[in-house]
């Protein structure tokens, strides 16, 4: 018979993470599009399609991965508003490329965001623990 062999100290041990309410979520990841924004236009990579799109994705995985699963909208439509303003547009003006392909990049952005905290939110196991029953007929 295998015990519970998770300790405070262990490997195996993941304490539960306090993470940012999904409002501060969406704030940071609308300031951190736009520091991306800067360090894309430092690099002259801000306007070419797929770096900048790749470098949102992975703006919207590092800060969901601190971020609570239900601020992933929050987080995936910041990074879009920067995306849109900043890599596809010019001069931070937001521009409508068609219903199809705005949903899309929304929706790639938030499924990034919730790439890392969904699984980090489903329920753990839990300890059963078993009442033995000690009989004292000695």
């Amino acid at each position: 018979m295998r015990m519970y062999s998770v300790r405070p100290g262990g490997a195996r041990f993941r304490p539960v993470l306090e993470r940012p309410a999904p409002g501060t979520s969406g704030t940071i990841a609308l300031l951190g599009g736009g520091l991306l924004a800067l360090a894309l236009g430092r690099v002259g990579a801000l306007h070419s399609g797929a770096p900048a799109l790749a470098a949102y994705l992975a703006l919207c995985v590092l800060v969901g991965h601190f971020s609570r699963p239900w601020a992933a909208p929050l987080v995936g439509l910041a990074a879009w508003l920067c995306c849109n303003a900043f890599a596809e547009h010019r001069h931070a003006e937001l521009g409508w490329s068609g219903a199809w392909p705005e949903t899309w990049h929304y929706a790639a952005f938030t499924a990034a965001a919730l790439l890392l905290p969904l699984p980090a939110a489903l329920p753990r196991r839990r300890v059963r623990v078993a009442l033995l029953r000690l009989d004292r007929t000695v």
